[in-house]
């Protein structure tokens, strides 16, 4: 499994260790679905806090019981997420959290066992007005899913610059594929593990991470 040193342009691996104990808690097979779904939503937050680190703020002031105070604030409104169905909307609950005045979108696709390409069946992408999209899905395996749904925000005229995608746990042939297609998106990951098996699934990754949310099987 790869950590900080994989390397990889406009690629960032978070370390910190509240991530990284969820993270291994996550990859136990032992782990059941109601604290797999806790944790995922848990690990989405603290993994939306990186991803948002560098976002614009406008100032602000505030009346405090003692008097006013000047800040800044986020345009929440300024913000779009874009969960990949079905797994990614376990991330999503916990970064709503951190804003909740933040837009969701959806982008539907599952992957065709046989051809490893995405398949879409729903496609919700709020209009864009100069505002800051992020993709949210917790697997980047081939990449083909995390490029199919960023084509179709640029096709929705959103820039590579005001995209985002937070994944978490990567390949590294996801990473090479996503940013051989988009290399000007911004990728931010919990892991890079070390390979795809011969069925495209990480390793050693923590399974079909759709499954083990929503307790279905996969055949």
């Amino acid at each position: 499994m790869m950590t900080k040193s994989f390397e990889s342009e406009n690629l960032e691996i978070v370390v910190h260790p509240a991530v990284q104990h969820k993270l291994l808690r996550l990859r136990d097979v032992n782990t059941g679905k109601a604290v797999f779904s806790q944790l995922l939503k848990e690990i989405g937050l603290l993994l939306g806090y990186e991803i948002t680190k560098n976002l614009d703020v406008t100032p602000a002031e505030v009346e405090t019981p003692m008097g006013k105070c000047s800040g800044y604030e986020i345009a929440q409104s300024e913000i779009v997420i874009i969960p990949i169905l079905r797994a990614g909307l376990g991330m999503t609950d916990g970064f709503i959290e951190l804003l909740p005045g933040a837009t969701v979108g959806h982008v539907g696709c599952y992957r065709d066992e046989k051809t490893k390409q995405p398949v879409e069946y729903m496609v919700e992408i709020p209009e864009y007005k100069g505002q800051t999209y992020i993709i949210v899905d917790p697997m980047l395996a081939t990449g083909n899913s995390a490029k199919y749904a960023t084509d179709i925000l640029k096709r929705h005229g959103v820039p590579g610059k005001n995209i985002r995608f937070m994944a978490l746990v990567a390949a590294p042939e996801g990473v090479g594929r996503f940013h051989e297609a988009h290399p000007d998106v911004y990728l931010l990951v919990a892991a890079v593990d070390s390979h795809l098996d011969e069925n495209a699934y990480i390793v050693p990754g923590l399974g079909d991470a759709g499954d083990r949310l929503f307790g279905t099987s996969h055949e």
